[in-house]
């Protein structure tokens, strides 16, 4: 029984200790043998960091808009028989948003809104900036920030005031370090009192770091109202909350049905608008994204590839180099697939090392990274990932040599110089 379990160990055992004497024994061979598995994991790490960082990113900058936002924008219109691009038709009014608010279940706050590009100047400095005009509720539906100042009041709305509230972005090009609240700035050919600043958004859907907020109803008075179906005021798109983002699916099918009366589309017919919830673009970004980690990985994954190669040549030219040894453990007993797990295991051993170095250093440069370029995230799946394919193409590339030792006539193997 003892005897038994002395050899079962020893086959074990033995075929590792042996390998770990080939690689110690050879560290110059065995040190070009995991460059390139290093440099494949590390590609690997670094690479699919940046994926995944700038998809978290983007992700929490929208989720940072609330998660219940619906978002209602024109569609196609047809006039004299010719339809026009996607996008351009208005085909929305400031009727259409009241009525949502009022008609339809869960919609906690409207926002009509109504956008045009106006030169914003200030002394000696100007701008080009997105001017967008709204009611007040447009604060608690993109969840804004006031840095300074307030925001738009109904008394503001109702009486066409000429006041604006900046974007970060637009208050730090006009004014600098100084205090913009109570300066005047002229959009286009008006002058505006500036109310407020808006806090620092970052990477966001609404743009808000880089546009000028006044009040829709002094837009439209300053730019010229549109009017269409009975003298309805067009606007550019409506952006509204619901209770709870369970709702979301539920109002826009309601919005649907509302708008489409509204606007009298036939059953089956086009319909001259689109809903949009941030549902449906977290779902859309999630899967682009996703898609472009991929392919980061693969294209660093071929670095693996070619590191594995490097594996199987460098363990070739072990089996030349170490025939006579090869040929004196089968001598003396050595089974074949004593020597078949042992190069097998020594290939192993080479990758999973340099998958450990791999992943230290695709730490660190995603750490880099992330301290001077853009936003990188290392999570669990991506280290697995790089660590098991290092393995998995020791295994694959260190089969044939690993099977080809193995085969070596033992004595054609002693006469081996």
């Amino acid at each position: 029984m003892r005897k038994s379990l002395k050899k079962f160990f020893k086959s074990i055992f033995e075929p590792i200790i042996s390998a770990w004497s080939g690689i110690v024994g050879h560290k110059l061979r065995s040190f070009l043998t995991i460059l390139g598995v290093v440099i494949g994991v590390t590609s690997v790490i670094a690479l699919m960091s940046v994926g995944k960082g700038t998809t978290s990113q983007i992700l929490s900058s929208i989720e940072s808009l609330g998660a219940n936002v619906i978002t209602i924008s024109p569609s196609f219109s047809t006039q004299g028989g010719i339809r026009s691009g996607f996008g351009s038709a208005q085909t929305l009014t400031l009727e259409d948003a009241e009525a949502i608010y009022n008609e339809v279940a869960n919609v906690t706050a409207v926002a009509p809104v109504s956008s045009k590009f106006y030169q914003l100047v200030y002394g000696s400095e100007n701008i080009q900036a997105q001017t967008t005009g709204t009611t007040p509720s447009y604060q608690y539906v993109h969840n804004l920030s006031i840095a300074s100042g307030d925001f738009l009041t109904s008394y503001d709305y109702e009486h066409s005031t000429r006041v604006a509230i900046l974007g970060a972005t637009v208050a730090e090009t006009l004014f600098g370090e100084e205090d913009p609240i109570g300066k005047s700035i002229r959009v286009g050919a008006y002058k505006f009192e500036v109310i407020g600043v808006l806090a620092e958004k970052g990477m966001s859907i609404s743009g808000t770091d880089n546009a000028v907020i006044v009040p829709l109803s002094t837009l439209q008075q300053i730019g010229g109202i549109t009017r269409i179906r009975s003298g309805e005021e067009v606007i550019s798109s409506i952006a509204l909350t619901v209770a709870d983002e369970d709702y979301s699916s539920q109002a826009k099918e309601d919005i649907t049905y509302l708008l489409e009366e509204r606007h009298e589309i036939a059953l089956g017919g086009t319909d001259d608008f689109s809903i949009t919830s941030m549902e449906d673009i977290i779902s859309q970004v999630s899967q682009i994204s996703g898609y472009m980690t991929i392919l980061l990985g693969a294209i660093a994954g071929i670095s693996l590839l070619v590191g594995g190669i490097g594996v199987m040549n460098i363990m070739l030219v072990s089996v030349i180099e170490r025939t006579r040894e090869i040929g004196i453990r089968k001598a003396l007993g050595a089974k074949e697939r004593d020597i078949w797990s042992q190069f097998l295991i020594e290939a192993v051993f080479l990758t999973f090392t340099g998958g450990i170095i791999g992943i230290i250093l695709g730490w660190s440069v995603s750490f880099a990274i992330s301290q001077t370029l853009i936003t990188t995230l290392v999570t669990a799946d991506i280290v697995g990932l790089a660590v098991g394919v290092a393995v998995a193409i020791g295994l694959f590339f260190g089969f044939y040599p690993a099977w080809q030792a193995s085969r070596l006539n033992p004595i054609e193997a002693l006469r081996h110089e």
